[in-house]
């Protein structure tokens, strides 16, 4: 995993880091909006069953993902990890469900215009309940959700200046994982965990010193959710609320 444009032992140990306490072997995995596959992939080689990436990059795109995918499960011949060009509103999988779910830079990009007005307008909540209600139907009671992203909340957003570590993040597209929690505990998640990302660089020390929230804050606001799918809580078919919305 070399080639995919980072230090093979950052990723790992930002692998390591995603999937904390998460046990891998033997179980299904859906990766949502998985880019070029690096998360797909390590699951398959820490033991992941089967995987399933989707990754709808659009007709004409120019970032390759798809291709390095498609080049790196060919490279590490991870035959039981699965690339599907479909959105997660077009992914119909018939019966099967997930032990664990990830979206990694993802969550707001289900979508985007939705999610800039999230926090204040009920149109856009309503939108992503039934996304988030299609995700705890794919998810296995008892099974693990993993999103990470950046928060709406940062220091230089707030002063209105561009962020000297991560000038492309455009703030106003995200939102706070408190904010995140809050709407999937109403679709069916239950048992929020958060933690704040530090430099994968660093390593063990890093995330020591600059693993949490005031420093995230000032720095890139990665955050990382992890949460269980409540077992025993009877989830609405996705076909069913996407006919009540319309």
């Amino acid at each position: 995993m070399a080639e995919m444009g980072a230090r093979p032992g950052n990723v790992r140990f930002h692998c390591e880091y995603l999937f904390d306490g998460i046990d891998l072997e033997d179980k299904t995995m859906l990766d949502v909006g998985a880019g070029d596959g690096r998360y797909s992939l390590y699951a398959g080689c820490v033991g992941a069953r089967r995987v399933v990436s989707l990754e709808p990059e659009s007709a004409g795109s120019r970032s390759g993902m798809q291709e390095r995918f498609r080049w790196a499960a060919s490279t590490l011949e991870a035959r039981d990890v699965e690339l599907v060009t479909q959105r997660l509103q077009d992914y119909e999988p018939r019966s099967e469900d997930f032990d664990v779910v990830l979206l990694h830079g993802s969550i707001n990009h289900l979508d985007e215009q939705a999610c800039i007005g999230l926090h204040r307008d009920p149109a856009a909540q309503h939108t992503y309940r039934v996304l988030f209600e299609k995700l705890a139907a794919l998810s296995r009671p008892g099974g693990a959700l993993i999103v990470s992203d950046c928060s709406r909340e940062n220091l230089f957003a707030r002063l209105g200046i561009k962020n000297p570590i991560a000038r492309n993040i455009e703030w106003h597209k995200h939102q706070t994982p408190e904010l995140w929690a809050g709407m999937l505990v109403g679709a069916g998640f239950a048992s929020p965990r958060i933690r704040w990302a530090s430099f994968n660089t660093f390593r063990s020390a890093g995330r020591l010193l600059l693993g949490n929230r005031a420093a995230a804050y000032c720095l890139t606001s990665t955050f990382c959710l992890t949460m269980e799918r409540s077992a025993g809580r009877s989830v609405p078919e996705p076909t069913e609320t996407l006919a009540a919305a319309q």
